[in-house]
């Protein structure tokens, strides 16, 4: 028994031995010193460098411009890049997310801004790409109306909602002049007469709305260089609806040596609408042409003459304004007024005739410098927001939202200045062949005075599925300075038509040619191009 005891022991002690020997040698290979452990550390995974927003593709010349033929002479996609490249601080690979809908995302410019107060002492001085100054500009707040083509924020209502025409209509008194036509809704009609012979105001009574039948004239045409008219006169927060009751088109029309002054405020716009929209639900966000519009005729001067006037005849050039019959534009006084058009909402108006001869929402045929158009909207008009036959009127703070056709349509030999502006087109696109400003000579490139125009601090919102945002034909001379022109997949940024060679080369980009006139090509300073829905 002692010995198997002893016997195990030794076996024991071996085996104890040779474990401590084998562990005595595993330390000898791996270990770092007595007593240590030894964690292997995992290999991190690297840290993806960031990606940021992708640049986009360069712009192509064919994705930039349109090229449309007149005459048989066309203005390449590459001539007419050449010619925004030849200006300064253009970018022309913009993508549409600067805006949020019609206000820059970032309170940065979208690009660098030029200075267009050195164009002409007219304008202010801006350091700002695009009609809004940053996602906080109030400016176009309060005096405009909301909708899904452009919401202004602020105090803005919805374009559908029923102007603020007050109570007490039941009560309520016709001012001298016009003729009570009894209670619509819960409201005082008190109409115009067809012919405003004696100068008129309207004063703004609590219940009471002022009605449109047929054609409303203000005076009567006192020719190119006539004496003066009368005055209508619209006082802050007046409501001016049209007879819906009638199938005559409702408008208001100024002739030649008469004036408008219409004059609202920022608190309390006057709205030209529809009767409809004097009814809860009455109208609705696509709502448009339920009446005419307004119309200015002054007696400056326009390029385009009726037989008989203008040239060597000894009458000064004038023509006859579409839309209606026998009312004419056109004069020599480039200063004449056909007054003031102030914080002013037109609703739902523009009636075609026919092909060509249309009623926008508002029209200015031949009107004057001394003619005051600012803090305007037109909304949802059938045809043209507005439209400028001639004339030397300038404008500032004006709106066009819902536009079925040209947001900004000047032709006739316009001269003149435009600054914060904005065409914001429907959701839904407009008609085809629709452009955010449509600059025109009637492909009568020659004629004098030559169409010649300045355009500073513009957002144009393209939607419709026409060639370009801004057309530019007939050898229009235009300067462009602190735009944004958004447009959607499949719609170039720009359009340059040209309908006459000179020289060989085609009209609206030719050399320079004072004895016509003429500026040479078109000037982009300042201007962030996103194109093609990049």
């Amino acid at each position: 028994m002692a010995s198997f005891q002893r016997l195990s022991l030794i076996l024991m002690t071996t085996a104890a031995s040779a474990a401590l020997s084998a562990c005595n040698g595993a330390d000898n290979v791996a270990s770092p010193g007595a007593g240590s452990v030894v964690i292997v550390q995992p290999t991190p995974t690297p840290t993806p460098a960031p990606t940021g927003t992708p640049t986009p593709t360069p712009i192509t010349a064919a994705q930039f411009a349109a090229v449309t033929a007149v005459n048989g002479i066309s203005i390449s996609a590459d001539q007419q890049l050449a010619v925004v490249n030849a200006g300064t601080n253009n970018n022309i690979n913009g993508t549409g997310s600067v805006v949020n809908g019609i206000y820059p995302t970032s309170a940065t410019s979208a690009t660098t801004a030029s200075d267009p107060s050195a164009l002409s002492s007219f304008f202010t001085s801006t350091n700002y790409a695009g009609a809004l100054n940053g996602p906080t500009d109030t400016s176009f707040q309060d005096w405009t109306c909301n909708s899904s083509t452009a919401n202004f924020g602020g105090a803005s209502v919805a374009c559908t909602a029923v102007p603020a025409v007050g109570t007490g209509g039941a009560t309520a008194t016709c001012p001298t002049g016009t003729i009570d036509d009894g209670l619509v809704q819960t409201f005082r009609a008190c109409r115009l007469p067809a012919n405003i012979t004696t100068s008129l105001t309207l004063p703004k009574i609590s219940g009471v709305y002022y009605r449109l039948r047929g054609q409303t004239e203000v005076g009567t045409d006192q020719g190119p260089s006539g004496g003066a008219g009368v005055t209508l006169t619209i006082e802050p927060g007046v409501v001016i609806a049209a007879d819906s009751t009638e199938a005559t088109n409702d408008l208001l029309l100024v002739n030649r040596g008469s004036k408008l002054m219409a004059v609202g405020t920022r608190a309390a716009p006057i709205i030209f609408t529809s009767q409809q929209n004097l009814a809860a639900n009455g109208v609705s966000d696509s709502t448009q042409g339920q009446w005419g519009g307004i119309i200015l005729l002054g007696r400056s001067t326009t390029a385009v003459c009726a037989a008989g006037t203008g040239g060597t005849t000894g009458t000064p050039c004038q023509q006859a304004i579409e839309g209606v019959t026998g009312r004419f534009y056109g004069g020599s006084d480039e200063a004449d007024s056909s007054g003031q058009v102030s914080y002013v909402q037109i609703r739902y108006s523009g009636i075609a005739i026919s092909d060509g001869n249309e009623l926008q929402g508002l029209t200015l045929g031949a009107t004057g410098s001394g003619t005051v158009i600012d803090h305007i909207q037109s909304h949802n008009s059938a045809d043209d927001g507005v439209e400028i036959f001639g004339g030397t009127t300038n404008m500032k703070y004006f709106a066009v939202t819902g536009a079925d056709d040209d947001g900004f349509d000047v032709d006739n030999g316009w001269r003149g200045f435009v600054q914060f502006m904005i065409a914001a087109q429907k959701v839904s696109g407009a008609t085809a062949d629709s452009f955010s400003t449509e600059i025109d000579s009637n492909n009568a490139e020659d004629l004098i005075p030559r169409t010649w125009g300045r355009y500073a601090n513009f957002t144009f919102i393209q939607t419709a599925n026409a060639p370009a945002a801004i057309r530019l034909r007939g050898g229009a001379d235009f300067n462009f300075v602190n735009g944004i022109v958004k447009s959607p997949s499949g719609v170039a940024c720009i359009n340059l038509i040209a309908g006459e060679p000179a020289s060989g080369q085609p009209s609206t980009i030719r050399d320079a040619n004072p004895a016509l006139q003429d500026q040479g090509p078109p000037k982009f300073n300042s201007v962030y191009f996103a194109c093609q829905g990049r």
